[in-house]
């Protein structure tokens, strides 16, 4: 995958457009930048999963859990869904799970 080049012979239409897939990019990116917010996604790359459960995995109260949760709805990378009194939630695409993948590439998996 090649990278675009940036160059002064560009319409302002086409900076215009990449500085627009910048700040979505780093919308995205901040979004995952807290732990506890990447480890309620690498919990949900699984599947779907509960409020309750979330708490349990990633060993935190309720209240940091939802606040989390949030951000990442508000940044639509997550989806809820309700059953009864209890709230699922899911990925929202398969963006957060390919970031992911990189970021285990390279922080997180076992050298050869």
């Amino acid at each position: 995958m090649a990278l675009p080049v940036i160059s002064d012979d560009m319409s302002e239409e086409e900076l215009d457009a990449i500085v627009n897939k910048a700040t979505t990019a780093s919308g995205f990116l901040k979004a995952i930048s807290h732990e506890g917010r990447l480890m309620i996604l690498c919990h949900l790359v699984s599947g779907e999963k509960s409020v309750t459960e979330l708490e349990d995995l990633i060993s935190a109260r309720q209240a940091a859990v939802s606040q989390q949760l949030s951000r990442l709805r508000l940044e639509g990378l997550v989806i809820p869904r309700r059953d009864g009194k209890t709230i699922y939630y899911r990925l929202a695409d398969d963006k957060p799970k390919r970031v992911l993948e990189v970021v285990y590439d390279l922080f997180c998996k076992a050298p050869d």
